[in-house]
């Protein structure tokens, strides 16, 4: 049916007034911040809802055989990694698979590690638990980032530290963690006793000159402490469909978040939950995501460009995975007062809205973060818009 199909990244879909969270703004901004795309799904993905909602009976969703099948052929299709299907189990979400594993597995005043900056909401998660968000804070040299290995082993090492959560590929910088760093972020959690809980959602977001490591790989380790978690959601665009897996070989810890999961209400599927993975993984999305990692690319490449050219006085931080660019404005916050809002600024003035970098912690204050997964009339807008809010703000 789709054999010939053609996907249309540059078409502009309207998006306002139409309950979207990135989208409720005021009619002349535009809004270039929350972590969803403004391309429309694979076209399977679209189809099997539509044969879903025409059986006109919403009820109870339930998890099949094919479900598994799909994760586990895709993930090793795509990534090489062997997952069985007893390790998979179903949670509606990331994030509220974050909030209920950190609640089964640890007690509130413990510590849970993050490299900052990152994700804003695994603060929400590990705070609103009543339990301690400690950063291990990435260090900054030459538009690159690294990790401070002292300062985690010192962090690990602390008694009351039980979880590390690890974002791979990171949000918001981008980066893929190289395979010697996973292999020593996990000998390092083992040592410690400390799980290590893998935010995977971004994976299959990756450059087309690039190529992702999972913790899964790293076998004895994710065997004794590792946690994944993975979903289609961001990397085919439905994450209001809510559906994710979670992937856990150790059997008392797979059994312990699988209570954990049940016990908070989020293990059950919605009606349409089950089938989008199944169509997420099929050929016809594969071929889908195939042209959509190109165009982000070509994005990527455009904004870098253009911000190098036009914008000088800011740089974009080269990364190799998701469809989010993290602006350093440190040359024009320096020379101006720290305490002037540039992300409010930006958005009063040319009404482009982004999200502000303190929000991710770290040394994030320098920073901006931009969402380039649009079509390219719209990425030159936002950028445009970028380049009269710097310059009013320095003049």
């Amino acid at each position: 049916m789709f054999e010939n199909i053609k996907f249309d990244f540059d078409e502009i879909i309207d998006r306002r007034n139409k309950n979207f969270l990135k989208w409720n703004v005021k009619e002349n901004e535009l809004p270039m911040w929350v972590a969803d795309m403004d391309f429309k799904s694979s076209p399977s993905i679209i189809e099997g809802i539509k044969k879903k909602a025409e059986d006109g009976i919403f009820g109870y969703g339930n998890i099949c055989d094919e479900w598994y099948e799909a994760y586990i052929k895709w993930w090793k299709k795509r990534h090489g990694v062997n997952i069985k299907k007893e390790w998979l189990i179903f949670s509606n979400g990331v994030i509220p698979s974050i909030s209920s594993i950190i609640r089964k597995l640890s007690s509130p005043g413990e510590n849970i590690l993050l490299q900052t900056p990152v994700y804003n909401i695994f603060f929400n998660c590990i705070l609103n638990n009543g339990r301690n968000a400690i950063e291990n804070k990435l260090i900054y040299k030459e538009n690159n980032y690294f990790i401070d290995w002292d300062d985690l082993e010192k962090k690990l090492k602390d008694k009351q530290t039980v979880m590390m959560i690890l974002c791979n590929p990171h949000n918001p910088i981008g980066k893929i963690w190289a395979e010697k760093d996973l292999i020593k972020i996990g000998e390092l959690c083992d040592k410690y006793d400390v799980i290590l809980l893998s935010d995977e959602i971004h994976c299959d977001l990756v450059d087309l000159d690039c190529e992702y490591n999972s913790v899964m790989k790293l076998k004895n380790i994710f065997k004794k402490i590792g946690v994944a978690l993975i979903s289609p959601t961001k990397t085919f665009n439905i994450a209001g469909l809510h559906t994710s897996a979670v992937v856990v070989e150790n059997d008392f810890l797979r059994y312990k978040i699988w209570r954990g999961l049940n016990t908070d209400e989020v293990a059950e599927p919605n009606i349409f939950a089950v089938d989008a993975v199944i169509n997420a993984f099929d050929l016809i999305s594969e071929k889908w995501l195939d042209s959509a990692r190109k165009y982000i690319f070509e994005n990527k490449k455009i904004a870098g460009e253009f911000i190098k050219n036009e914008i000088p006085e800011i740089s974009l931080i080269k990364s190799q995975a998701t469809y989010l660019v993290w602006l350093d404005c440190g040359k024009i916050l320096c020379a101006r007062n720290k305490n002037n809002n540039l992300c409010e600024f930006i958005r009063n003035t040319s009404g482009l809205c982004l999200s502000d970098g303190k929000i991710f912690r770290g040394n994030g204050e320098n920073f901006l973060r931009m969402n380039v997964a649009c079509p390219k009339k719209i990425l030159l807008d936002g950028l445009n818009r970028l380049k009269k809010s710097i310059f009013e703000y320095m003049s």
